[in-house]
């Protein structure tokens, strides 16, 4: 009986932040939703007419949404193997004793921690500059050609952006998740002869399965919606080079004034995101229970 009434009055005392969080979440949706049939132009305030779902078949057959589409699907997947490989090696090396282990973890982490304009912006004008950026004084010096990156490679250019601030997050998990290993199985195996290959292939890495996993969900969910990177440096070309879902979105919105487009877009965004964390959380679910 008290456990009953316990339940009741913590159900009670949280119900007032559910309810502001659900209202929150849902007034926001349904006017989305309502724009999203609605012939609705900020340049034209006041002459909006219900055109149904037509805001949806012009978006889906915009020929910039099959290139965002795939723009972003190699964005997220190219990140996240750049992340991984490199995040499980990161790893690997901060894991060993070293002078100032603690200040080469905390430079390892930092680029986590700044602003993804101000990445972009130091990438752009700092680094990849094709005049005086870092990467072309370094080719000049090896008397090469400097590359202008954001306009010969503009996705990739994003990649290694996007990667760079992704990186410590995943070295960071992944490093923590080593540290839980048992040093005493690695140490069975090197005395039954086992090597550093067979011991990182067949102990360490089923180790790191799980947390692998996480890091792939929390970045997947992220990388969906990259923006500030690609606004700040390519403004999503050439063309639609480096066009995503979100900038696409954005620019029906804020450049278009297709206020009814870019609600459709929205949308469509919301259920692509929700397809691929739903299958994420399965392969996720999946592994845990192994």
């Amino acid at each position: 009986m008290a456990t009953q009434q316990t339940r009741t009055i913590g159900r009670l005392l949280i119900s007032p932040a559910v309810a502001l969080l659900l209202f929150w979440m849902i007034v926001p949706l349904a006017m989305t939703i309502y724009f999203s049939t609605l012939n609705y132009n900020l340049l034209n305030p006041g002459m909006e007419t219900f055109v149904g779902l037509e805001n949806f078949t012009y978006f889906v057959t915009d020929p910039a949404f099959m290139a965002s589409v795939r723009n972003t699907l190699v964005l997220v997947g190219s990140v996240l193997a750049i992340t991984i490989v490199l995040g499980v090696l990161i790893a690997l090396l901060l894991d060993q004793e070293m002078f100032g282990q603690g200040i080469v973890r905390l430079m390892v982490i930092a680029p986590f921690f700044v602003m993804p304009t101000v990445s972009a912006l130091v990438w752009k004008n700092l680094l990849m500059h094709p005049v005086s950026g870092l990467f072309a004084w370094i080719a000049q010096i090896l008397g090469a050609t400097p590359v202008d990156w954001f306009t010969d490679m503009p996705l990739f250019s994003i990649i290694l952006i996007v990667s760079w601030q992704w990186l410590p997050f995943a070295a960071l998990i992944l490093l923590t998740a080593l540290q839980s290993l048992d040093e005493e199985q690695k140490e069975a195996a090197v005395m039954d002869g086992a090597g550093p290959f067979s011991i990182f292939f067949y102990i360490t890495l089923p180790h790191l399965a799980r947390p692998i996993t996480v890091v792939i969900l929390i970045e997947t969910i992220f990388l969906l919606t990259v923006f500030a990177e690609i606004f700040v440096t390519t403004g999503g070309g050439p063309g639609t080079q480096t066009t995503n879902l979100a900038f696409l979105i954005y620019s029906k919105a804020l450049l278009q004034y297709d206020v009814g487009g870019a609600s459709a877009g929205g949308l469509i965004a919301v259920v692509i995101a929700n397809i691929v964390a739903f299958f994420l959380v399965r392969i996720v679910g999946r592994n845990l229970e192994a």
